[in-house]
């Protein structure tokens, strides 16, 4: 199975920016500032999960593990079409967006815990396998911005 040919996709081509605000998530008001390392991943996946969920996907499953090959943040289903989704969180300021972060290298891994979940879960399904980004950007004030590429690898 050759999972997510194609090369990749024109960054600008299929983005779609929202803004969400950044309060509510577990019922807390927070601010970029107030999250850990830790804490700052889960609360952008849990951005991303919405944004998927609002597009019209359905979220299968999250974070998952694949002993040392890694873990998938979100699968999800667009119709036929199984999605892995890695998702990049960054606060303001950093170095780099977080769609800089997806390397070539990390493409590669993905497309490999997209073949070992399909393995694990019965077979690809009809519309094939699709592998996305979603890149969190938190702001110091303000709503944070939640870009989601579609087929990246």
């Amino acid at each position: 199975m050759n999972v997510g040919a194609g090369g990749g996709a024109d960054m600008n081509a299929n983005t779609n920016t929202d803004t969400i605000k950044t309060t509510g998530v577990g019922g807390g008001s927070g601010t970029s500032t107030d999250l850990s390392r830790g804490a700052l991943g889960r609360y952008g996946e849990e951005l991303a999960a919405r944004r998927l969920a609002e597009a019209g996907m359905a979220v299968l499953g999250r974070n998952w593990r694949c002993g040392r090959a890694g873990e998938i943040d979100i699968v999800a289903r667009d119709g036929d079409v199984l999605v892995v989704c890695e998702v990049k969180t960054r606060r303001h300021g950093g170095f780099q967006h977080p769609m800089a972060a997806v390397t070539p290298d990390k493409a590669r891994r993905l497309r490999c815990l997209a073949e070992r979940w399909i393995h694990a879960h019965g077979g690809a399904p009809p519309g094939g396998v699709r592998i996305d980004l979603v890149g969190v950007l938190l702001p110091r004030r303000g709503a944070a911005v939640v870009d989601h590429v579609r087929g990246v690898a």
